[in-house]
């Protein structure tokens, strides 16, 4: 793997590669990996996770450098040997991303979930919004790629837009679906500086794309996310199943209360969860209200919108005397003669 980083302040170049590059030197002889310095741009080769690591040491030691910090042999041992995390060591409820130290599962649904994506080479997540389905499984995806068990992650989104029809958006095919893959950046962002991800995706190491566009391929030594997959059709979802490739991990996360596809379209989420059950190394789960960790408001509101359509499925349809069922309540339409 070949990965380049651009230097923040070229001016303290020296202060960052150190007396003869004593600092670079140091960082080559713990990570395993090659250093090439021209000018402001450090070249690093090597196997993905020492590759990954290096990037982010530097990128650690840019950060002290930029705060007022000396850097010493010293100061470059302490964040190497916190960055390096051995093979072997993940733990459920500390996954060690880019950019801070941990992400933290909340509750007992959340580290089942986190378990579930480490052990499981396929997973599906389903729940209501706020449960973190989106955040732990790209939390997941940067973990295993920073410690070499992985080498590139796609996240999948289909681009259905909920309840609105925006019309033909300008631009060029990133500019037009980025409105529908936003969430997913938003998630990156909060485990790697937006340096650190930029360049991750110019080295093809993230992908973003829509799920049109996985058509015909097949992803090997891959974390493949699948993100809001209620709203693929029952053929776009086996066409994705079916991209797993060797040494891959697929996870699959939606919200079968919301799905925004047309009413004669079936979600190739709920159909998948009912097919593929008790099929060995398929984990499916669901999160519940009690695991959402956004604002307070949103647990009171999932809970209020679940118990008005729990109440409305218990209430007995109503007849008119033409034999037409009548129903009133959320989500239901009475005619007026």
């Amino acid at each position: 793997m070949e990965l380049s980083i651009t230097i923040k302040a070229p001016e303290r170049r020296a202060e960052l590669f150190g007396v003869g590059d004593a600092h670079l030197r140091r960082i080559r002889a713990a990570l395993g990996v090659r250093l090439q310095a021209r000018n402001s741009v450090v070249k690093l080769l090597g196997e993905p996770a020492a590759v990954a690591q290096a990037a982010a040491v530097i990128e650690r030691l840019q950060d002290m450098l930029s705060g007022g910090e000396v850097l010493d042999a010293k100061a470059v041992d302490e964040v190497v040997s916190g960055i390096e995390q051995p093979e072997g060591e993940t733990d459920a409820n500390a996954i060690r991303v880019f950019g801070r130290e941990t992400v933290a599962p909340k509750t007992d649904g959340q580290r089942h979930y986190v378990r579930a994506m480490l052990e499981n080479d396929l997973v599906f997540c389903t729940g209501p919004a706020g449960t973190g389905k989106t955040y732990l499984a790209v939390a997941v995806a940067v973990h295993l790629l920073k410690i070499g068990k992985t080498k590139r992650i796609a996240l999948v989104r289909p681009a259905v837009e909920a309840g609105e029809r925006l019309g033909f958006l300008p631009g060029d095919l990133q500019q037009k679906v980025n409105p529908y893959l936003r969430p997913l950046f938003d998630a990156m962002h909060d485990m790697m500086t937006y340096d650190q991800l930029k360049r991750f995706m110019v080295n093809d190491i993230i992908e973003v794309i829509p799920l049109a566009y996985m058509r015909g391929r097949t992803l090997n030594h891959a974390v493949i996310i699948l993100d809001e997959a209620q709203n693929a059709t029952t053929n776009q979802m086996l066409m994705f199943l079916t991209r797993l490739g060797n040494y891959s991990k697929m996870i699959v996360t939606g919200d079968d209360s919301q799905v925004d596809l047309e009413r004669d379209q079936p979600s190739g989420l709920i159909d998948a969860v009912q097919r593929l059950r008790r099929i060995p190394g398929i984990e499916l789960l669901r999160l519940t209200e009690t695991d959402i960790v956004r604002h307070k408001l949103v647990h009171a509101i999932v809970k209020r919108y679940d118990d008005d359509e729990a109440q409305r499925l218990r209430r007995p349809d109503k007849s008119d005397n033409k034999g037409n069922s009548v129903t009133s309540g959320p989500g239901s339409t009475s005619a007026v003669e």
